[in-house]
């Protein structure tokens, strides 16, 4: 007999509500990166990772995966702080082109933008 048979069965309700918590968690943080490839990398690194997981059924194993991405969010969590110290030219991805034409070869002096999040 299995002392911890209730225990497990109370939590294997609560664990996918905790993961998707979990999972948006990191999403969202991960878009608070001032720079493009940065919220693109955290992005595509927590869906690949929940993705590559999703048919994990061992309670224990479940536990772990969560516990490493509690670390994995805290860690987010500071390098998101520290990336709002620098300021970076906007990407031509994320609409950050701007100036006008100058010259007969049509190159664009870009602009440094102020204030923008």
């Amino acid at each position: 007999m299995t002392t911890n048979g209730p225990i497990v069965s109370a939590l294997k309700g609560d664990l996918p509500k905790q993961a998707r918590s979990l999972y948006r968690s990191l999403l969202r943080q991960g878009r608070n990166f001032q720079a493009y490839n940065f919220r693109e990398y955290a992005h595509r690194r927590t869906v690949d990772a929940f993705h590559e997981n999703k048919n994990v059924s061992d309670p224990r194993e479940v536990q772990e995966l969560m516990q490493k991405g509690l670390k994995e969010l805290q860690m987010l969590k500071r390098q998101t702080v520290v990336s709002q110290f620098f300021q970076f030219d906007r990407l031509v991805v994320e609409g950050g082109m701007e100036g006008k034409q100058h010259g007969k070869s049509g190159d664009i002096a870009r602009t440094k933008e102020q204030g923008w999040i």
